[in-house]
């Protein structure tokens, strides 16, 4: 495909919208209005077969949600800077083992942002310090219990199942 045009129509701190125009070389066209994002971190961290998750309300989704913290990635920060500072601000946690699990697309259709998601262990507590616009609540969940959230429908976020079906997966070989 090649671009033909990309208009900005908004942009503010956190993403931007395009309006793009892109054609292929057998004359097939997209127009599509797409969302550009830096990118997200999130973390997974794990301490003795529980998972922390932190709840707060979501604006899109008209609720509150039980999630994997996440953040978006700074200018200038890799996706493991951005989810070593995002989940001392979210939980007050510190991890010293970082591993990377997975990295995808949440809604490729017309959302052009990459989450990438990391295990954290040997974790340390510590303060949050959460943003301004942030209530979040932190509490541990034994891994199973999550599992079941994620399979009767309590639990809703797709970071947060892609996080926990990968991290399963790998632990089992």
């Amino acid at each position: 495909m090649k671009l033909i045009s990309s208009v900005e129509k908004y942009k503010d701190s956190l993403f931007s919208v395009n309006v793009v125009h892109a054609i292929g070389s057998d004359g097939f066209e997209i127009k599509r209005g797409i969302v550009r994002h830096r990118g997200s971190a999130v973390m997974m961290a794990v301490e003795k077969r529980r998972i922390l998750l932190v709840r707060q309300y979501r604006l899109p989704a008209c609720q509150s949600l039980w999630e994997l913290p996440a953040g978006s990635v700074d200018e200038g920060e890799t996706p493991l800077q951005g989810a070593k500072r995002e989940l001392k601000e979210e939980t007050g946690y510190r991890a010293k083992i970082w591993k990377k699990l997975t990295t995808f697309y949440p809604s490729p259709g017309f959302l052009a942002e990459k989450m990438t998601i990391y295990l954290a262990t040997d974790l340390t507590a510590g303060v949050a310090s959460p943003m301004d616009d942030e209530r979040i609540e932190a509490s541990w969940f034994p891994a199973k219990e999550v599992e079941r959230a994620i399979l009767d429908g309590r639990i809703v976020d797709a970071k947060t199942i892609i996080g926990y079906f990968v991290w399963t997966r790998l632990r089992r070989g």
